[in-house]
Parts: structure tokens; sequence; C-alpha cells
């Protein structure tokens, strides 16, 4: 049984796309700019992954209270505390920075104490203590990843499609990155190691977004040879707009939840995975596609045959 809604989707959408595209580049290097004032300015929002801090792994009698352990780890005078749970219903970790001036150790031993007393039967499992230089190592090889995770997606387009498909893809998600990466900084949201994995995420759905884009144009391009790149632009888009509003509000219809009702720990996450679809959408549409308008394309390749039923009368 069809979801009814759907049935309120046109068949067939008629819109320039194109057509509005220097507006759109406009607003994609105003957003930039802003996003990269912002890193000069404010910088990101580092957790204690990219920051350096402490990390206490406890044992509770009965499924861990993560939001009374919460509420008391930040009573205590820490800095950023964060708990979530691991490895089992009982099984918690304590993340947090000692206040200023504050040893170290004596924090440690102060918060293990408070939280024996507030939470008996409460057994420590383990301490971590995670120093800048460590957090720098973490902050660049998740940089990196990026970086390798981007390269690769270009030499697949590239390998694909063509050069100029593998370039636009590229700015795309550089692109996306960037303002991604500006939001959390604008909104001071908790930039942290699972921070890195929702990027992640982010470049793997708009790289599956733009090469469904791409398969849809290069199609078009070997069905309609005399046609206008814009207009082929403008025709494949439209013949994709359906699907690409099911994927994306089913994407986004599944992390809204988590993103208003699962808490402060996961608000980080979710949020720039909320984000970074809506951007990565927009740019399949207004920034790759224009980079291969502005370059043009190959049209050398064979006309697409119409498939032919097994049982067809030659």
């Amino acid at each position: 049984m069809r979801w009814p809604l759907i049935r309120l989707l046109p068949r067939e959408t008629h819109f320039r796309f194109v057509r509005y595209a220097p507006y759109a580049a406009v607003i994609s290097a105003i957003l930039v700019l802003v996003s990269c004032g912002s890193f000069v300015l404010n910088g990101l929002n580092f957790g204690t992954d990219f920051r350096g801090g402490t990390q206490i792994e406890i044992q509770t009698p009965g499924p861990a209270p993560l939001a009374q352990l919460r509420e008391a780890l930040a009573k205590m005078g820490t800095k950023d505390p964060a708990v979530q749970g691991f490895g089992g219903p009982s099984a918690a970790a304590l993340r947090f920075e000692p206040a200023a001036g504050v040893n170290p150790a004596d924090a440690v031993a102060k918060v293990e104490a408070q939280i024996k007393a507030q939470f008996p039967g409460t057994k420590i499992t383990g301490e971590d203590v995670l120093g800048a230089k460590v957090s720098g190592e973490l902050f660049r090889s998740g940089l990196l990843a990026l970086g390798v995770a981007v390269g690769l997606m270009m030499v697949y387009i590239w390998f694909r499609f063509q050069l100029q498909f593998g370039l636009g893809a590229v700015i795309a998600l550089v692109h996306d990155i960037v303002l991604t990466m500006g939001a959390l900084s604008l909104l001071h949201i908790e930039f942290n190691m699972p921070s890195i994995a929702a990027l992640l995420t982010v470049i793997g759905y708009s790289m599956n977004e733009k090469v469904i884009s791409f398969d849809r144009l290069r199609e078009n391009l070997r069905k309609h040879r005399s046609m206008p790149l814009a207009d082929i632009i403008n025709l494949s888009e439209n013949e994709r707009l359906s699907r690409t509003l099911i994927t994306g509000s089913t994407a986004l219809l599944a992390l809204s939840g988590m993103l208003f009702l699962g808490g402060p720990t996961i608000f980080p996450v979710v949020f720039a995975m909320v984000f970074g679809i809506v951007v990565g959408t927009y740019s399949s549409i207004y920034v790759a596609l224009p980079v291969i308008l502005l370059w043009g394309v190959n049209r050398s390749d064979e006309e697409a045959q119409p498939i032919r039923p097994a049982n067809a009368r030659p």
C-alpha cells in the first residue's frame, strides 16, 4: 500500500533550475565567506576529544541513570560534562574537563567520591586522561579522513563520468563541509569525534545524490544530443525531483526524532547530519551542476539504444 501523501507530488514538473543558478552562486559564496569568518573569529567549540580532558568509566547496580549522572556531573563544577552509555545498560562513561586551576588528579578523585556517594553501589571501572597532544593528533586525523574521502570521491566520479563531473562533485562536497562546520561554529555547537563521523556520513549522502544526478544527466545527454546543455540539466533534475524529495524527507523524518528528543549528548551529531543533508541536496543542483554547465561536456559517447524485451522479434 502506497503512502497516500506521495500522490500529492506532481508526476511531471518543469522547473527552470538553471535560471536561478547565478543567484544561488551568490548565496553560496556569501554563506561560505560567513562560515570562514566564523572559523577565524569564533573557531570551533571543541569537545574533550579535541581539547583534552578526563574520562571515568563506571558500573552501576542497575541500568545507568544517564540523565541523573549528567546533572550531577554538571553540579560538580566541571567543564563540558558529558555522559553516555557503552558496553551494556549498566555501564557509562563520564567525560569532563577540570575547572580552571584545579589539578586533574584532584578533580577525578572529587568526582569519583561524589558519584559513589550520590549513586550507592557504583563502581569505578576505568580512568583515562586525554592530553592536548593526543587531542591535536585526533583532530588532524579527523581532517585527514575528510580530505581522503573527498579525494577518493573525485577519482571515482572522474572514472565513472568525466573530469568536470568529478570537479563539480568535489567543489560541492567542500561547499557542504564548510557550511556544515560553519553552522556548528556560528551556533557554538560542540565539535568532537562523532561530529567527524557525521561529516563523513554527510559526504556519503551528498555524493549519492550527485551520482544519481550525474547518471540521469549522462543518460539524457545520450538521448538528446542536439538539446542545449542547460535544457538537459533542467530536464534531468525535473525527472529526479520526486525521488529527491522522497529520499530527503524520509532521511530528515528519521533524524528529527533524535534531533528533538535524543538529548544533548547526540544533538551535535544529529544536527550536523540534518544540516548536511539539506545542504548536500541543494549543492547537487546549484553547485555541482553549474560547474558542469560552465565547463561543458563531451558528447562523443554513443547514443543510447532502447532496451528490447528478450522475446521481441528482430
